[in-house]
C-alpha cells in the first residue's frame, strides 16, 4: 500500500477519535514527521508515514531525534500494520480492530 493511501487513513481513523491530523510542513526545516496527531486530552503524536518498504532518510532520523530529545511521542508507521499498531499503542483498539477486518490482518 502507497504512503498517501495509509495517511488518508490515518486521517480517517483520527477523525472517528474526534481528533486531527494535521498535515506537517515547516520551511527550513526539512524531513519533519508528515503528520501531527491530536486527540482530545491527549497529548501530540508526531507520526512519520512509509510504505512498507519505505526508509527514513538521514534528515528524518535527524529530526525525528530531535523530537525525542523534546521528551514528545514520535511513530514511524509503516504500512497498513505499522498504522494498525499506531493505534493499539496509543490506547485505540477499537480504530486498530476496525483497520484489522478492513484490510484483513
Amino acid at each position: 500500500m502507497r504512503e498517501k493511501e495509509i495517511e488518508k487513513i490515518l486521517v480517517t481513523g483520527v477523525k472517528k477519535l474526534g481528533g486531527r491530523a494535521y498535515k506537517w510542513a515547516s520551511p527550513g526545516n526539512d524531513g519533519v514527521p508528515d503528520r501531527i496527531v491530536i486527540l482530545p486530552g491527549e497529548m501530540p503524536y508526531f507520526v512519520e508515514l512509509k510504505s512498507e518498504t519505505g526508509r527514513l532518510s538521514a534528515l528524518q532520523k535527524v529530526q525525528i531525534d530531535r523530537l525525542l530529545d523534546l521528551k514528545q511521542q514520535v511513530f514511524v508507521v509503516k504500512g497498513i500494520d505499522g498504522l494498525s499498531q499506531f493505534f493499539q499503542d496509543i490506547g485505540h483498539e477499537e480504530v486498530s480492530k476496525a483497520i484489522d477486518c478492513r484490510y484483513e490482518l
